[in-house]
């Protein structure tokens, strides 16, 4: 019963119930190119049909075709990487959005067989996405399982580049510690070793980089004096994962955001199919619970149980 008194102690405070972001649309899009990407995933490329305000990293699409072959429910994909066309005089940009995708059932497989013309429905941009990612304070220690590599890529170059008139971050103050069951799990790794940063891959069967996990991984690197003990932490990955990243971050006192990959159903607050559960010590305070389409997908760890 204690859930139910801080659920209507929420609901009697004055605080707005989370709506979509402002800049949220559903619009046909067109597929412009698709190609293989690591051992069972694709980087889908489609251009949209209005021109989007630039983005921020780890914000996500609902995504599905336009004819049977998708199921009647989008799915939601993290942004990967935007490829800018050109810039209008209001800051609205024509450009060309890519989605990683890990092939799993009906609804990423429908996506992932898509040819160049085909058409799709995309609604987004949705959620909310990393936290400022400023080159002042401590450095930036980036672990991503598998797919969950996806949000990064953006944030990666947006770090460098400065956000929201901060001072950038330079290469060395970032580390992207990626982590997978074998080497074809490391999706897309070329790309990531392209920008800069110092990459550090983890396999759980040695196939590339360290042989063990990404938790491990950031301890050898710890021990070993490569990352100082003071960093802060973003994840994105198997939830396990994410979960051991997050008590890493509460055992050392470390600042520490997640993007979770929960499934949704609607992406827009409607359903109520992606319920996370909070802290009560967190900011989202009596709420015992939240959604993760509107009031996340990022989350400070120490806002969830």
């Amino acid at each position: 019963m204690a859930g139910g008194s801080a659920l209507r102690s929420a609901l009697h405070s004055a605080e707005p119930m989370p709506a979509p972001p402002p800049d949220a649309r559903s619009q046909r899009a067109t597929v412009t190119s698709i190609r293989p990407c690591g051992a069972d995933g694709v980087v889908l490329r489609i251009r949209l049909a209005c021109p989007i305000p630039p983005l921020r990293a780890a914000r996500f699409y609902m995504l599905r075709r336009v004819d049977r072959r998708s199921p009647a429910i989008p799915r939601p994909f993290s942004l990967y990487r935007t490829i800018e066309c050109s810039v209008a005089a209001n800051g609205t940009h024509e450009c060309e959005l890519e989605f990683l995708i890990k092939v799993t059932g009906e609804g990423t497989r429908a996506l992932a067989e898509s040819r160049p013309g085909d058409a799709l429905i995309a609604v987004g941009p949705l959620g909310h996405g990393w936290p400022t990612l400023s080159g002042a304070g401590l450095p930036w220690v980036m672990i991503a399982g598998g797919i969950g590599s996806a949000p990064f890529y953006m944030g990666i170059q947006q770090a460098l580049e400065g956000m929201d008139g901060r001072a950038p971050c330079k290469p060395e103050d970032i580390t992207f510690i990626y982590g997978g069951r074998h080497r074809g799990f490391l999706y897309d790794l070329e790309e990531f070793q392209q920008l800069g940063v110092r990459v550090v891959t983890a396999t759980d069967d040695g196939s590339a980089g360290f042989h063990g996990n990404v938790i491990q991984a950031l301890r050898e690197e710890w021990h070993t004096g490569r990352i100082p003990l003071r960093v802060r932490l973003l994840t994105c990955g198997p939830d396990r994962m994410m979960e051991a990243v997050a008590h890493l971050a509460r055992d050392n006192d470390l600042e520490c955001w997640l993007s979770l990959e929960t499934y949704m159903g609607c992406g827009v607050g409607i359903c109520n199919g992606c319920a996370v559960p909070t802290s009560q010590e967190g900011s989202f305070g009596a709420w015992p619970v939240v959604k993760c389409c509107v009031d996340g997908p990022v989350f400070a760890a120490r806002d969830l149980l």
